[in-house]
């Protein structure tokens, strides 16, 4: 393995996770990336990077960590998949300045980058604005900003939750409208 070759999987690294715009703030694709982890290993004929041990990915206000996370390309040597395993594995980002910080977890996230998709599954939890989604899965689809939520259903849950779980914050009202 040379370094020459794996810089294109560095490179489409950065172009995915500055991709996820619906939870991101604009800046944070223009920031570098930063991969923390104990051990690294990364196959170029396959098209596939592993990273183990405490993972932390950061660029901006995103950081994904993981006990492992496995990063996929296509044959063009663009990033396919984005896998986090952890206990749980978690993300978090600002979606833009005037919000709080999203926060999602799961024992899987993964992350699809051709339909810029979240999924996360097992002991899934997404956490905006005090807001609260729990779940066996959770699927963000960031382009239409759409969120389904069930079960995970083909895979095994260490948690089996029959039903989905949502806690929503009532809205705060202006203080001229809440003195009539």
């Amino acid at each position: 393995m040379r370094f020459v070759k794996t810089l294109p999987l560095l490179l489409s690294l950065g172009a995915t996770l500055g991709s996820a715009s619906a939870w991101a703030l604009p800046s944070d694709r223009d920031q570098p990336i930063r991969v923390q982890a104990d051990s690294a290993e990364l196959d170029d004929k396959q098209g596939v990077a592993v990273y183990r041990g405490d993972v932390v990915i950061t660029q901006g206000t995103l950081k994904i960590t993981g006990d492992t996370v496995t990063i996929t390309q296509t044959a063009q040597g663009d990033i396919d998949v984005f896998t986090s395993v952890g206990k749980p594995a978690y993300y978090e980002q600002k979606p833009s300045p005037d919000k709080q910080i999203v926060k999602a977890y799961g024992l899987t996230i993964q992350y699809f980058a051709a339909n810029e998709r979240i999924v996360l599954i097992d002991q899934a939890k997404v956490v905006q604005e005090g807001n609260t989604f729990e779940g066996e899965k959770i699927v963000y689809d960031t382009q239409r900003q759409i969120v389904n939520a069930g079960r995970a259903t083909g895979t095994n849950v260490s948690s089996p939750r029959p039903r989905i779980d949502m806690v929503i914050q009532p809205q705060k009202k202006p203080a001229a409208e809440q003195g009539q």
